[in-house]
């Protein structure tokens, strides 16, 4: 296991450098700067503010020096939010998507879950029909309507939940956002889990249990239940990586103060190292997702832990 470990935190760093000089090198490409948008200044005051930044270096020698913070864990400044570091703003934000973020996957987990095991043990019938229909329907409309909708009826017209804003630990805030976020989720979950378990229920060894009178619950629950986790597990490391780094659209929607926001004022501010500090940290939650789905496969097929 510590080899495992070992070698694939090894194959992760060329990879983060890949990600960090991709990410470096086209928002530099991209055309206009951190300041262009500022009021038009005095030569020298320019030129004070772009070497207070080190932009007036040569950009071989900003990458350099990007890279060699970065190994200290360093991100750099933020150009668009004065006397604040990138690390700073992702502290602010993480926690937020973090919460709202696990919330979501956590319902997406037990109602998709669910239906999909519902779904599975009655193929053709109207436990699986409606359910699945259903889950397209959340597939095929986008979150911005959910979201939006889900605020008319909860917010506006019922009055049981807030529209939007943020209080750190009230589950009130919390509940409408994660919802929101975690309905397409539960959708894809319910769609694989059902198809997982539907070849899961047709192996050797399910017959073999049913053909002793075990209980159907009993054979879902205790015999088709980690087969059918496999492909769910794959599912699961790049979604979870998206969910905690937030959803661009809920932030917006909810008024969230989530790292999409700053993502996204930092890419129309040619904010350089917020955009790309998001981007390393988005990089470096797939690669540890990844790794953390390798374990679980492990844990899951004993086959697999005997490659590994």
């Amino acid at each position: 296991m510590l080899r495992f470990l070992l070698r694939r935190a090894l194959s992760a760093v060329p990879t983060l450098l890949v990600i960090a000089t991709l990410a470096f090198v086209l928002l530099h490409l991209t055309p206009g700067g951190p300041f262009d948008s500022e009021r038009v200044l005095v030569p020298q005051i320019q030129h004070s503010i772009e070497a207070r930044f080190h932009l007036d270096e040569p950009l071989w020698r900003q990458y350099l020096r990007y890279l060699g913070d970065l190994a200290h864990g360093d991100l750099g400044p933020s150009f668009q939010y004065r006397n604040t570091s990138v690390n700073e703003l992702i502290a602010q934000g993480l926690p937020v998507d973090v919460a709202i973020g696990g919330t979501a996957m956590l319902i997406a987990l037990l109602l998709g879950g669910s239906i999909g095991l519902l779904a599975a043990t009655r193929v053709g019938g109207w436990r699986d029909r409606l359910p699945m229909g259903l889950a397209m329907l959340g597939i095929s409309v986008p979150l911005f309507v959910t979201a939006p909708l889900l605020i008319l009826v909860f917010a506006i017209r019922l009055q049981w939940l807030p529209a939007g804003d943020w209080v750190s630990g009230s589950w009130r805030h919390l509940l409408l956002p994660s919802v929101a976020l975690a309905l397409p989720y539960t959708a894809y979950i319910a769609r694989i889990v059902r198809s997982a378990a539907i070849e899961a229920l047709a192996s050797p060894f399910i017959r073999a249990a049913r053909a002793k009178g075990l209980p159907s619950l009993t054979i879902v629950l205790r015999h088709a239940l980690r087969p059918t986790l496999m492909p769910l597990v794959s599912f699961l490391g790049p979604a979870l990586a998206g969910v905690l780094t937030g959803s661009i659209v809920i932030e917006q929607v909810f008024g969230l103060p989530g790292i999409g926001r700053f993502f996204v004022t930092g890419a129309l501010n040619r904010d350089y190292t917020l955009v790309t500090g998001i981007t390393v940290l988005y990089g470096a939650l797939i690669i540890a997702m990844n790794v953390l789905v390798d374990l679980c496969y492990g844990w899951l097929d004993p086959r697999v832990r005997a490659r590994q």
